[in-house]
């Protein structure tokens, strides 16, 4: 029996940047085209000139409307109001004319701007909504802020984007807790992300080396990280902690300063090309998320043999690390448990190889192959309902 060669569009802003969506975007684009022989396409708005970050199959096309809504970062507030309108309006234009002449058999959207508009394209493709985020934290989940005026646009905000979500044919959340956070819906479904890369070895452990990748946000919670490791470098001088991802470094270059942090025991790195290999260079993992979407290092950490110390965080990490067997769960903020559980693990060499062996062995559910098979699934299911 010959399988269904699918025609995918994506549709994300970018994929120059180094985050978290991009790379999956790219991992399972390629997936789906060099392994399953699926014609994917790729369609973005941002990043003229630039190429992805992440490796990406030559089979994928990549089609760039080249619109810049990136300007709007820096406008007045009457300036973003016109240009906003302006580039959805030949957002809409423009994607409405491509997937016409494309005519794919399933459209998903990463739940960006398009959204607004991608049910009403009939273009004879099902329209899939990829989530990313939790449902709390959707929008200004980069904010520590909030006012009334803010939390009722907020409010009328969700009530049209669920609108719009009820038009889906699928939507698609990473985690249980987050599909039952969406109960007006009854097209959603769970498939995790997949790990992005596979390694044939793992970390011996010996490296006196905790590490994070992620981003300078709020979100990230480094600033709680900073202050857990006070604590720790004091019983440990001699390990390290190493920090990845994009973003501003310079209020946490203070905060070190404030905390009297050996500078020498820190890294505030960029993003890194090859995060396998400095897991690998590493022998702790910590999550210290106020909230997630899912936790995608996690698994990755855990596919390498590092064990991992995270916050409980919405969501994602309670439903990847058991606790206490191959990882430790804190409560978000609690900044002395967290620095505790990092010294039972830098105190235990024994305990963190029990850990790293049980992390690689949970890491597997996450193969590219099974969450793809997931994915392959959905697309035979929803075939059979045109």
């Amino acid at each position: 029996m010959n399988e269904a060669k699918y025609k995918i569009v994506y549709c994300t802003p970018a994929l120059y940047s180094a985050g978290g969506v991009e790379r999956i975007v790219s991992v399972k684009a390629s997936y789906f085209a060099e392994q399953l022989g699926y014609d994917v396409t790729i369609i973005v708005t941002e990043g003229k000139g630039r190429s992805s970050f992440f490796p990406l199959s030559d089979k994928v096309k990549v089609v760039n409307f080249e619109l810049d809504f990136e300007e709007l970062w820096k406008a007045s507030f009457l300036k973003k109001v016109y240009l906003y309108l302006k580039k959805q309006a030949k957002f809409k234009r423009l994607l409405k004319a491509e997937l016409m002449r494309i005519r794919p058999d399933f459209t998903i959207s990463m739940l960006r701007r398009e959204i607004n508009f991608i049910t009403h394209i009939h273009d004879g493709s099902k329209k899939i909504g990829e989530l990313h985020v939790n449902r709390e934290n959707y929008r200004n989940f980069e904010s520590n802020e909030s006012n009334v005026l803010k939390n009722l646009f907020a409010k009328m905000w969700m009530q049209s984007l669920v609108s719009n979500l009820k038009r889906l044919d699928r939507l698609v959340v990473l985690t249980e807790k987050s599909k039952a956070a969406w109960p007006e819906l009854s097209n959603v479904v769970v498939i995790p992300d997949p790990l992005p890369f596979s390694v044939d070895e793992k970390s011996s452990l010996q490296s006196k080396r905790v590490i994070t990748i992620g981003r300078y946000t709020y979100q990230k919670g480094y600033d709680m990280l900073l202050k857990a490791w006070s604590l720790v470098e004091k019983k440990h001088p001699d390990w390290s902690l190493a920090i990845y991802g994009m973003g501003d470094r310079k209020p946490f270059e203070d905060q070190m300063h404030t905390l009297g942090l050996d500078e020498k025991r820190i890294e505030l790195n960029g993003p890194v090309d090859d995060v396998s290999r400095e897991y690998l260079n590493s022998s702790i993992f910590a999550l210290t998320s106020r909230f997630e979407g899912f936790g995608l290092v996690i698994i990755e950490a855990m596919s390498c043999g590092v064990p991992v110390v995270a916050f409980s965080c919405k969501m994602g990490p309670d439903e990847i690390i058991t606790n206490g067997k191959d990882g430790y769960l804190v409560p978000v903020g609690d900044v002395n448990g967290l620095a505790n559980q990092l010294c039972s693990l830098i105190e235990n060499q024994e305990l963190r190889n029990q850990f790293s062996k049980a992390a690689y062995e949970n890491s597997q559910r996450y193969s590219i192959d099974k969450v793809a098979n997931q994915w392959k699934c959905l697309f035979d299911d929803l075939a059979k309902l045109s």
